[in-house]
């Protein structure tokens, strides 16, 4: 497999999908949500989400 593919950022390799997590999370940011289930996760948690632990699966 291709090493740029394990080293490029996602807005590198997939604009249109880097652009659409951009409009997300400013959606969910100006949006005030009342639903339990589909509340934002504290960044602590989305830092974990996006740690070495998270690489193996």
């Amino acid at each position: 497999m291709p090493d740029y593919l394990f080293r490029g950022s996602l807005e590198k390799l997939d604009k249109d999908v880097y652009d659409l997590t951009q409009l997300e999370a400013e959606r969910q940011y100006r949006k005030l949500i009342l639903i339990p289930s589909e509340s934002t996760a504290p960044m602590a948690v989305r830092e974990a989400l996006a740690s070495a632990f998270q690489n193996i699966y």
